[in-house]
């Protein structure tokens, strides 16, 4: 069994395949936290140790134990007011005015059979998955913490959340419920965010936790943000990508967010993420909780590499739905920077008679297909079909695109709405406004209160009707702005501390009954690019385009970055027209297509302005993504370390008999240094045949003494190299 209770220690052992989580009440009640790490099959609260720090208050029933204090033990889910000064899970304001919480342990009881969490994503398990449920009480305060744990064991995961019940006979507002809380007493750590900005997401930073201050990173933008993404990673200062001890923590919500890090005065080092406690209040009546979103743990010995990949397999297993784990991708283009605003039905079909001869499979029109918009100031929420524009109806259009050859997507963006539509007009309480304030307005538009019934069902209705009125395989799921004047009309004054996480819901909600009702249908995520790539929106959209920047040597750095907690399958990644829209660099249509296939495959430009050699590099990137398209999207990731010039990452099948390796110049220098890399991942005892020399060699002397390529010329050159395991029988 992978949970393990010692009733008399009220010892909690949790089991993956190669890590332990354990707890402990100790005699006072309290629920320590004893380890996350490597199994060692032994009660490793021997590890904690007490002594009078000074100045560190002592719990009323341990007054004459002065070396016992709340501000020194490591907690499993830390108190607020009653003398741990650190950074605290959670934060109340009870009914007298007390904000005092004081957690001690109450019980347990095993679950089995995981479910998703209601009105909210959540890993999805099966009826074999265990799980524990931990219950701590504050007795005066009348609440309740119900911490729910969730064992993947394959894939070294352990799922968290916490549920606050006021369990009291007055009102209880709750102004912070973090999903997870850990504390590691020992030896210092270093932690990697992933931060960045529009057109440059999840740039990873490492920092050392500094003692006696706290990091922050956080997002209170409405979403989980281009800034700050809601995973971190915890690790020891000598950890690199091969070897080493580091923790992973994901929040798997994609609306305000923060993640702390802090180092106390005893060296101890406290994790705890969760919604974004700034702005957030949530009133509880009698008998009435609050669930946390899911947070994500795993632990890997072996560097960030292996922990990277049991995020990927959890997320490729468990999150994304079963419908697209595995499904075959259309290779699409996408009409946006090939006519942005300008477009009508005769210059599409061009686009996809195009489109078609070179081998792609889709078309996706973006936005300016409804209500008058032919530009970014009018029409949001008004999802109609311009069909004067298009001049003819969206059946008749995407009949046509079949006929040709391809499937057809369609671009909207749900939870926004503009000043200048219809909607607004009649409806100018939907949209989050201030009273007696004019809003901050963003791209010509405001944004949805999802968390109003009324307002998803008016997008239910209105986006099925499109999606029925036409063959549509695929929609793109826009998000362009952050909110401001968070304000709900339908809230009364003392509750729009809920506002935020209510339009969150809402969100959810109305992707639930989308995906529900047209399951054909995929959806990519999309927030002007990469500003909500999180585990929440993967449970509805098994992808998310990676970023707006679609230069493809900007491209090889953000989607590096997002390859430490997202898998490639999960990375939308388009070859786009050079000069670039972006940067207005010029790279190689072939180092374009090479990056551009370490994600979903497709295409940014019109290919009716390519040459007739670039036409034919194209079909043959094309050609080369389906060949290797299962390697890439469902094989093991690894980053590779090389010289600061260039960079490189590999993809290796499960069965370890075939790699796909990526070779990039981000710099090329006069009379430079040869490229060269040690491979990961492969079989030390199998002998692999490079497809391009027809070398052959072992996995051992590929990984212990790397590959080198001739110099590397030009402007930013990118090779690829095929190995398959070889049979000499």
């Amino acid at each position: 069994m992978s949970i393990r209770i010692e009733e008399k220690e009220k010892l909690f052992s949790l089991e993956t395949a190669h890590t332990l989580y354990q707890m402990k009440a100790d005699e006072t009640g309290v629920l320590l936290h004893t380890w996350y790490g490597a199994k060692t099959d032994t009660d490793m609260s021997y590890r904690i140790r007490t002594v009078n720090r000074g100045f560190c208050g002592n719990p009323y029933e341990m007054q004459n134990r002065f070396d016992y204090s709340l501000d020194t033990l490591p907690q499993e889910y830390s108190t607020d007011g009653v003398g741990d000064f650190r950074p605290s899970a959670v934060q109340v304001s009870l009914e007298n005015g007390s904000r005092s919480v004081d957690w001690r342990y109450a019980g347990y009881r095993l679950l089995k059979g995981k479910e998703k969490p209601e009105g909210m994503p959540g890993l999805r398990g099966n009826a074999e998955t265990e799980g524990i449920e931990i219950r701590l009480e504050d007795s005066a305060g009348g609440l309740q913490a119900f911490l729910t744990y969730w064992l993947f064991e394959a894939q070294d995961v352990i799922v968290r959340s916490a549920r606050i019940e006021n369990r009291g006979t007055g009102t209880v507002r709750l102004k912070k419920a973090a999903s997870v809380c850990v504390d590691f007493p020992y030896g210092k750590k270093e932690v990697i965010h992933f931060h960045g900005r529009h057109a440059m997401e999840r740039m990873p930073e490492r920092i050392a936790v500094p003692r006696g201050g706290r990091l922050a990173f956080e997002s209170r933008r409405g979403m989980s943000s281009h800034q700050s993404n809601p995973f971190i990673i915890l690790c020891d200062p000598d950890t690199t990508e091969r070897q080493g001890n580091c923790w992973g923590f994901m929040l798997m919500y994609s609306g305000n967010h923060l993640e702390e890090v802090c180092e106390d005065q005893t060296g101890n080092v406290r994790v705890i993420s969760g919604i974004h406690p700034e702005g957030f209040e949530w009133q509880l009546e009698p008998q009435e909780s609050f669930r946390t979103p899911e947070a994500i743990l795993s632990f890997s010995a072996e560097g960030m590499n292996a922990l990277s990949r049991n995020y990927h397999r959890i997320i490729r297993e468990e999150v994304i739905a079963p419908r697209w784990r595995n499904a075959k991708k259309p290779v699409l283009i996408n009409s946006w920077e090939a006519t942005y605003f300008d477009f009508n039905a005769e210059k599409l079909l061009r686009l996809a008679r195009s489109a078609k001869e070179l081998g792609m499979e889709m078309l996706v029109l973006d936005d300016g297909w409804f209500g008058r918009r032919d530009d970014d100031t009018t029409s949001l929420g008004d999802w109609v079909c311009n069909e004067a524009k298009l001049g003819c109806s969206l059946k008749e259009l995407t009949e046509k695109i079949h006929e040709i050859g391809l499937r057809f997507g369609l671009w909207f963006e749900p939870e926004m709405i503009s000043p200048e539509s219809d909607l607004y007009r009649k409806h100018p309480d939907w949209a989050f406004t201030d009273p007696d304030r004019l809003p901050m307005i963003a791209r010509r538009q405001l944004v949805l209160d999802m968390g109003r019934k009324e307002v998803q069902d008016y997008l239910f209705e209105t986006i099925s009707g499109v999606l029925k009125s036409a063959r549509i395989e695929y929609v793109k799921w826009d998000f362009n702005r952050s909110i401001a004047n968070c304000w709900s009309h339908a809230l009364p004054e003392d509750r729009q501390g809920e506002a935020a996480h209510r339009f969150m819901l809402g969100t959810y909600s109305l992707l639930e009954r989308l995906t529900e009702a047209f399951p054909e249908v995929m959806i990519e995520g999309c927030s002007g690019g990469g500003g909500r790539f999180d585990a929440g929106m993967l449970y509805y959209c098994p992808q998310i385009w990676c970023s707006d920047d679609t230069d493809a040597i900007e491209r090889i750095e953000i989607q590096r970055g997002t390859s430490y907690g997202y898998p490639v399958c999960t990375m939308g990644s388009h070859v786009s027209a050079c000069p670039n829209h972006q940067t207005f660099r010029t790279v190689p249509l072939e180092t374009r297509g090479i990056v551009a296939q370490s994600g979903t495959f497709g295409y940014e430009l019109n290919p009716e302005k390519l040459t007739d050699a670039e036409k034919e590099t194209v079909k043959a990137q094309i050609r080369d993504f389906h060949r290797f398209e299962s390697l890439i999207e469902g094989g093991d990731y690894y980053r590779l370390e090389t010289e600061e010039d260039y960079t490189a990452w590999m993809s290796v099948s499960p069965e370890k008999d075939e790699a796909l390796l990526s070779v990039a110049a981000i710099r090329v220098r006069a009379n430079g240094l040869f490229p060269f890399v040690k491979l990961q991942g492969l079989d030390p005892e199998k002998t692999y045949c490079r497809e391009d020399t027809g070398e052959k060699m072992t996995g051992a002397a590929l990984m212990c003494g790397g590959v080198s390529f001739q110099q590397m010329m030009g402007d930013f050159p990118c090779t690829q190299v095929y190995l398959r395991a070889w049979n000499n029988e």
